[in-house]
């Protein structure tokens, strides 16, 4: 099990008094600390007899955390969670169960339920997450976020990908997908990491599969609705990011299908950098600056890919999309 800190005083206790209550409990907890400013360090300090913490001395972000602290484990199932999740005692087990059933399987997803920055859960049920899927803008949502729970994600199914907040990946996948020795691509820094590893997953061949009798908390403080109240630096990652992800995944045919719904989400996000959202100008000089690595890293990923065009475009959807499992 990985973590990755950066001022998460507010929650990384309770989620590891969590993660230390799993029945059976994990094999590994590793906890990677970005060079917090406030007290989470002293917090970490106190459960260092019962897990392994790695201390840097600057923020390599959500991306080189969870790849520092994967390479620093062995485990053959790795569950990558955010200090701002609560699990029941059963969570870990009932994914792990779920992801044996096939050897196909690369990556297992539960029910995140939406919970308060206070970590109040909602007197009524409400989504956070139950996958993730993409549409022809090639934007990626969450599947159910902010809905009532009212069943409506109650059987499994195969799903697109995982959000970061909650994922169980296998051992194999992991190094079967990583490219450079990357499992989460460092140059995403934070944000789309989790839909680059998705989108990568299922190009070459892995299955991600959706567990819902697996059920956690997550309080989710980055969604399209709040934009303007996330970190300038987060906002610039976000758009920098949009462009990795299809340098590096969309194929030929993704964009023969979708061009005009890509073309005009383009122009949208292109317009708002110009005239409101001028902090994330910065991310276009920097996808120009990486456009040669982001090819080659492209290229490594279509020379291994294992799955045809329609089954890569049936994924893409204005709505939701799953498999029966």
């Amino acid at each position: 099990m990985t973590i990755v800190t950066y001022n998460s005083a507010r929650f990384i206790r309770q989620c590891l008094q969590c993660v230390l209550e799993q029945v059976p409990a994990p094999d590994e907890v590793v906890v990677v600390d970005n060079a917090s400013g406030d007290e989470t360090r002293a917090i970490l300090q106190e459960f260092e007899s019962r897990i392994g913490v790695i201390y840097n001395r600057e923020n390599r972000g959500f991306a080189g955390g969870h790849n520092q602290a994967i390479a620093s484990t062995t485990a053959q199932w790795v569950l990558v969670l955010n200090p701002d999740v609560r699990l029941p005692p059963d969570f870990l087990a009932r994914l792990r169960k779920a992801g044996e059933t096939d050897r196909g399987i690369g990556t297992v997803c539960g029910k995140l339920l939406a919970m308060e920055p206070d970590l109040r859960a909602p007197a009524r049920p409400v989504l956070d997450s139950t996958g993730i899927y993409f549409t022809p803008a090639m934007r990626h949502f969450d599947r159910g976020s902010k809905e009532p729970d009212t069943g409506q994600y109650d059987a499994p199914e195969y799903v697109f990908g995982a959000t970061g907040a909650a994922a169980l990946y296998r051992r194999e996948m992991i190094t079967d997908i990583s490219i450079g020795g990357e499992f989460f691509d460092e140059d995403f820094f934070v944000y789309r990491e989790d839909a680059d590893v998705a989108w990568r997953a299922q190009l070459l061949g892995w299955k991600c599969l959706y567990e819902p009798s697996a059920v956690g908390y997550h309080v989710r403080s980055v969604l399209p609705s709040n934009r303007r109240g996330v970190a300038a630096a987060v906002n610039m990652h976000s758009v920098k990011n949009r462009w990795y992800l299809r340098i590096k995944n969309a194929t030929g045919d993704l964009y023969r299908r979708h061009w005009a719904a890509m073309t005009a989400r383009d122009v949208v996000i292109i317009a708002a950098c110009v005239l409101r959202e001028w902090t994330s100008l910065r991310a276009f000089p920097l996808v120009l600056r990486n456009l040669s690595k982001m090819l080659a890293k492209r290229r490594a990923i279509m020379q291994r890919r294992r799955v045809s065009d329609e089954y890569i475009a049936a994924w893409f959807s204005d709505k939701p999309k799953s498999l029966p499992a």
